[in-house]
């Protein structure tokens, strides 16, 4: 079907019809002569015109053929009448012979419209090369003829072809243009030729700047996938350093979650935590992050940089929010928050509250976290929390939870921490058991604290025992 964007090349046709001017030019001689080194095959002989005039008979032909194109139905939807085009455009074509060059190139530039239209590729191809094998073709026709080709065969994957093309069309035009430099640089990456293709696209990102308007973001992807790719030549660091360049610009020019999470990615490859934590925590501003790992590592980069506070915010932040995911069991959407309530991921928030001081926060997530956990680490955790705010019954209840697990590292640390407990509730008899089992340990530290402990605990009892007494002896002595 016929695209809207007709009218642009209506007037473009009838710009060349109506010519009332032309000069020659050599079309080898260009100030992009530059770019011809890598391909002469193409290079044009003869000199060509820059604008000429249809024959009477021809020119009435093809203004129907236009008017047959731009016809509109009650809406104004286009609407062409497609039998008249190709009724003239055949007629035309089957006397070909009969008319002048320049006639023939107008001719198979409107049969390569019509073909690339209906998604011909490959007749709109032959048209356009019929087009440019025209001696009097002018050079609007041939420059258009020439990239339209390049393109055209970009589409059809054929790479190289496609480069030949436009590396000819560059040759013989006046101005290349970022836009023409990115597609070079496009085509040169689709070949794997990653110096050619990185140097076109700097060169189209500078145009563009020269020119006054926002390079586009492709070009910046491809300009970073091109350095990717060339790492084992300039160094995995150099790479690392120049990708980040980039992606500092898309972030800003573009700000994407794809381009925060690279950037933040190669950050962490060079080992640079801060930043890498300060373009995450960005991402998370703009509510990009939407994957479990994603809040996980900034938490972590949180903590790592000292702001346990800020770490726990952004951990219950990712338990509220819900995201729809696919049930693997039943194929049905469901919604599930992104950080999920898990005994690592409850044990890491518990872990940034106990850092951040906030002891009363942490506790009852530790709570969560001990019941879900398979060993007694995070109950023996528990059991400290609670000691440290004076809770004494909860902590002995909290580290006999733990013992009974088991699974515990440091257990004759355990059995320490759980006499202390009972010495403060003043269980003397249940303290020095465990003492004594902590006691047993072959550690010199730990057997000596321990040591310590007993004979301290046996003094306090028997300090505590003489002081019932003394209370004792005066209340009676006060009652009689």
């Amino acid at each position: 079907m016929i695209n809207k964007n007709f009218s642009t090349y209506l007037f473009f046709a009838l710009a060349i019809i109506l010519g009332l001017h032309s000069f020659d030019i050599n079309a080898q001689q260009s100030s992009n002569a530059s770019s011809s080194s890598e391909n002469n095959n193409l290079a044009p002989t003869r000199k060509y015109k820059k604008a000429r005039a249809l024959q009477s008979s021809t020119a009435k032909k093809m203004a129907k053929v236009y008017e047959a194109l731009e016809n509109v139905d009650e809406k104004g939807e286009p609407a062409p009448d497609m039998d008249v085009v190709y009724s003239i455009l055949n007629e035309l074509r089957n006397n070909k012979d009969d008319l002048k060059s320049y006639d023939r190139s107008v001719m198979w530039n409107a049969w390569a419209y019509v073909y690339f239209s209906d998604g011909d590729y490959v007749r709109a191809m032959t048209a356009y090369k019929n087009l440019i094998n025209e001696p009097e073709v002018t050079i609007g026709l041939r420059v258009s003829a020439l990239l339209s080709l390049g393109q055209l065969y970009l589409v059809q994957e054929d790479y190289k072809s496609g480069i030949d093309y436009i590396l000819q069309w560059m040759r013989e035009v006046e101005t290349v243009t970022a836009q023409s430099w990115s597609l070079l640089g496009q085509a040169y990456f689709q070949t794997g030729e990653y110096r050619k293709s990185l140097s076109s696209i700097e060169k189209a990102i500078t145009l563009a700047e020269e020119e006054g308007y926002k390079p586009r973001e492709n070009w910046y992807v491809i300009m970073a996938a091109n350095i990717g790719e060339l790492k084992n030549e300039i160094g995995e660091k150099e790479s690392l350093l120049r990708q980040i360049d980039i992606y500092e610009i898309l972030v800003n020019l573009y700000p994407k979650k794809t381009y925060f999470i690279q950037l933040g990615g190669s950050y962490g490859q060079l080992g640079r935590e801060r930043d890498y934590m300060i373009t995450l925590k960005a991402a998370y501003a703009k509510d990009f992050l939407d994957k479990e790992s994603e809040y996980l590592a900034l938490a972590q980069l949180l903590l790592l940089n000292k702001n346990p506070y800020w770490a726990a915010e952004v951990l219950i932040a990712g338990q509220n929010k819900m995201i729809t995911i696919i049930d693997e069991d039943t194929d049905k959407e469901k919604i599930v928050p992104v950080v999920k309530k898990t005994e690592k991921n409850l044990k890491l928030l518990a872990d940034s509250w106990r850092m951040a001081q906030e002891i009363d926060k942490a506790i009852p997530v530790l709570e969560e976290s001990a019941k879900l956990s398979k060993d007694g680490e995070s109950f023996v955790l528990l059991g400290n929390l609670y000691l440290s705010e004076d809770k004494l019954e909860q902590a002995v209840s909290s580290i006999k939870k733990g013992l009974a697990k088991g699974k515990i590292k440091n257990l004759s640390q355990v059995y320490l921490t759980l006499g202390q407990a009972y010495f403060e509730l003043q269980q003397f008899d249940e303290a020095k058991k465990n003492f004594r089992i902590a006691a047993r340990d072959e550690k010199k530290n730990i057997k000596k604290q321990a040591n310590n402990w007993i004979r301290y605990t046996e003094n306090e009892e028997i300090r505590v025992k003489n002081l019932a007494l003394r209370r004792d002896f005066i209340q009676n002595s006060s009652s009689t």
